[in-house]
């Protein structure tokens, strides 16, 4: 039997099962996607398995239906190898009349969409898996919830058992999650393994685009040195061209982005756009950010102690997995991520909105009592600048952090929390 760790979309996937007749999983490759249907599912079909792919396919053209029969909830694993089992799937929900009855996975959009004629609205839902949070690797303890911070305790306590070091391990091992189960030496190299299929094959089959690998790792490496910012395409073209051997314009960058999108390697975060009391401009751009830390750390081609020894990149990894596991928290509980920047560079690295309105403001800061205070200082001046006439007060300002000892509520209302005390 396989080794299997929790995952905070194992809940979410039961009830969203109770509510569709069909939940698409989607995220990117070995996220744990497939293991975690399997815990739920009652029949599997494995579109992708060499010895029936070809026939597999044959039939989702000739008779789709024989492909769906099975106890339900049937799971349709790496569905999108042939799209047209999205319109028999909604078919068949439809005449079933019952929820529940299909999960599909996939780790890529749908290549040709135009053999898909009906969007599903109605009969699907879905659910985005990503790789696994601190706290269902089971590193962070999980002393404090983001869920409970929306209610405004006056006090909190949590103890953190992570280092600097640790910290800079699990930002490059990730959060794969069988290499959640492998020595540290072995699981470093995961990563990188990784990385390699994302330059050598899976970014072409995206769209079926043959697409360059040394232009794609030097796009892939000029993205982790822009993590964390609004950088434009035309920036990142800039910093390809000393070491790209061909003519390169925007709109190729444009195109390798949209296919590392295709594939969940590259997630980006939006602009929040608050009621403020003055005329501020608001940057609308989108946050540059990978789904994982490691892989960012893949592509710069570093390790562990060289994080150590380079504290500014190690921030900007640091608040890659921070945005990793607040992405994974806020949607179990309702709620969305967004990154706030004006024309005054005042900025705040991630709003946490949920559903009915109330949000939370976070700093993300490796540590240490001067950059908390400015951690906090910055909360409280976006605090002050926003206007409550027109919208609620933040829930609350939180700086987290990678190793304060501690999570506590300083004396002027702003949460410290380390990383690893943190959970949904």
């Amino acid at each position: 039997m396989k080794k299997y760790k929790q995952r905070i979309a194992d809940e979410l996937l039961k009830n969203k099962l109770k509510g569709k007749g069909a939940v698409l999983i989607q995220g990117p490759k070995w996220c744990g996607k497939t293991t975690t249907a399997e815990q739920i599912a009652n029949s599997i079909l494995y579109m992708d398995d060499p010895e029936s792919k070809e026939q597999n396919i044959t039939l989702a053209d000739l008779n789709p239906k024989l492909l769906l029969q099975g106890k339900t909830p049937r799971l349709i694993d790496e569905w999108q190898i042939a799209p047209k089992l999205w319109d028999a799937i909604r078919f068949e929900v439809d005449h079933r009349d019952a929820e529940g009855q299909f999960i599909l996975t996939g780790s890529a959009t749908p290549v040709n969409t135009k053999e898909i004629t009906h969007t599903g609205t109605g009969r699907f839902t879905r659910l985005t898996m990503r790789p696994m949070t601190l706290y269902e690797s089971l590193e962070s303890n999980g002393d404090i919830s983001l869920k409970q911070l929306f209610e405004k305790p006056e006090k909190i306590n949590g103890i953190n058992n992570l280092s600097l070091q640790d910290i800079a391990y699990l930002c490059c091992r990730g959060g794969w999650p069988r290499s959640t189960f492998m020595d540290k030496e072995i699981a470093l190299e995961q990563a990188y393994d990784y990385y390699e299929s994302i330059i050598n094959s899976d970014i072409s089959k995206a769209d079926n685009i043959n697409r360059n690998p040394e232009r794609t790792k030097n796009l892939m490496k000029s993205y982790a040195r822009n993590i964390g910012s609004q950088a434009s395409n035309e920036r990142l073209k800039n910093d390809m061209i000393n070491n790209d051997s061909f003519s390169l314009d925007t709109d190729t960058v444009l195109s390798y982005i949209n296919a590392l999108k295709k594939i969940f390697v590259i997630e980006e975060v939006p602009a929040w756009n608050p009621n403020l009391r003055s005329k501020t401009a608001i940057r609308t751009s989108e946050t540059r950010y990978y789904i994982d830390p490691s892989i960012a750390v893949a592509a710069l081609g570093i390790e562990p102690n060289d994080l150590i020894n380079d504290l500014n990149t190690f921030g900007l990894i640091f608040e890659t997995l921070c945005i990793r596991d607040l992405r994974v928290y806020a949607e179990s509980i309702n709620g969305n991520i967004y990154h706030y920047k004006d024309a005054t560079d005042l900025e705040c690295d991630a709003v946490i909105h949920l559903r009915n309105g109330s949000y939370g403001l976070i700093e993300i800061k490796l540590g240490g009592d001067k950059l908390i205070n400015e951690g906090a200082e910055n909360l409280i001046k976006l605090n002050n600048k926003i206007d409550t006439r027109k919208m609620k007060k933040p829930s609350f300002l939180m700086v987290l952090t990678a190793t304060n000892k501690y999570a506590y509520k300083r004396e002027d209302n702003v949460y410290v929390v380390p990383i690893g005390c943190l959970k949904n």
